[in-house]
């Protein structure tokens, strides 16, 4: 079928800024300098000033992005950081893969983030932090977390790899916390054409130390202060992230409108849609609907040309790696994951195709 309805055409995404993407490549092929050099200087200097904060640093992907915070902290066995059940794995492992210990607490139906309401019964004495999920792209309501993190005198750790751009109290994410994780990971509102990711704060000495533990725990070449890691962005990825910064506004706004339309004019009383308190909170990396038949229904969509992905199906404390927690009830989670489907939603999506796929879900029975 021709004319299928993508569920995100990066190639399309990416041709927006080809021109520039070429001569960026160009310039670093010919600079000799691949790594750790002015690319990835200007992107991260440019980064922490499109977030708020003082200090960027570059990582391999967002999943190091966390788990380089986590070490960074000197978290480990024995310490537990609350997490959110409602989130991808890799807010997760980079938990267990310091020996830290993951604490779920259950969603709010109504955003998918975190329930503020329910992290305070959740802490003890071993509770070293608080990690927040801007879950597909909506910033987390974080006024009761800021004053239980000041309470307890706990970190707290964005995990802001959908949400390039969300504002919530006129701060953005990536500035919310004590410190964030990003992923450029292609396929996110600011991707990179491979992997790569940042960590954002305003701790000097936070990020003095995530920068020299991405380096091997190297901040002078054979001069190893840390057992690090080598985790960093490289300075092609880093030169094409800083010419889609400069559009990323441009894209979450038309991400926006999509997203309003499709509020607007999708009216089933079998699809239940997301809701959202203040426009600017939100950036919809994915703009997920919730369905009690989500097989019968994605079947439906394809059939009509309409992709459609899966965010996520199996949640975190019911997958084999986690057998651990296997035995743990978490029922508004589990609901979630079981009826949760993404509609097609990018910035190069056309009025025509927005419009199928609206008159699309309202058809269906």
């Amino acid at each position: 079928m021709n004319n299928v309805i993508k569920f995100l055409d990066l190639r399309k995404i990416n041709e927006t800024y080809r021109k520039e993407i070429d001569a960026a490549v160009k310039r670093t092929l010919d600079s000799g300098w691949y790594l750790l050099g002015k690319e990835n200087e200007v992107f991260c200097k440019n980064f922490a000033a499109y977030c708020g904060t003082k200090y960027c640093v570059g990582a391999a992907n967002g999943l190091d992005a966390l788990t380089l915070i986590i070490r960074a902290y000197g978290f480990g066995s024995g310490d537990e950081i609350i997490v959110p059940a409602n989130t991808y794995i890799a807010s997760v492992l980079a938990v267990s893969q310091n020996g830290c210990t993951p604490v779920f607490v259950e969603p709010d139906l109504n955003t998918y983030n975190i329930n503020p309401d329910l992290i305070e019964e959740k802490i003890t004495s071993k509770t070293k932090a608080i990690m927040v999920v801007h879950l597909y792209g909506q910033a987390v309501k974080m006024d009761k977390i800021w004053e239980i993190a000041k309470k307890y005198n706990l970190k707290i750790i964005e995990d802001s790899a959908q949400a390039h751009g969300a504002i919530y109290n006129s701060k953005k994410t990536g500035n919310l916390g004590d410190v964030a994780g990003f992923s450029f990971y292609p396929g996110k509102n600011l991707g990179c054409l491979g992997d790569g990711g940042a960590v954002t704060t305003n701790d000097e000495e936070l990020y003095k130390k995530i920068k020299a533990l991405a380096n091997y725990g190297s901040n002078v070449k054979y001069h190893n202060i840390y057992k690090g890691v080598n985790s960093r962005l490289d300075e092609i990825q880093a030169a094409i992230l800083d010419i889609k910064l400069k559009g990323l506004d441009k894209d979450n706004a038309r991400r926006r409108e999509i997203s309003d339309f499709y509020r607007k004019n999708i009216k089933n009383p079998l699809i239940v849609l997301p809701e959202v308190k203040n426009e600017e909170s939100h950036v919809w990396h994915i703009f997920a609907v919730r369905v009690q038949d989500r097989t019968k229904f994605q079947k439906y969509l394809e059939d009509k040309g309409i992709q459609t992905l899966i965010h996520y199906p199996i949640p975190p404390h019911k997958q084999e790696a986690y057998k651990e927690y296997n035995h743990l009830s978490l029922p508004v989670t589990e609901k979630i994951h079981k009826e949760i489907i993404s509609l097609p939603i990018s910035p190069v999506m056309t009025d025509k195709e927005i419009k199928k796929v609206s008159e699309v879900v309202c058809e269906y029975k």
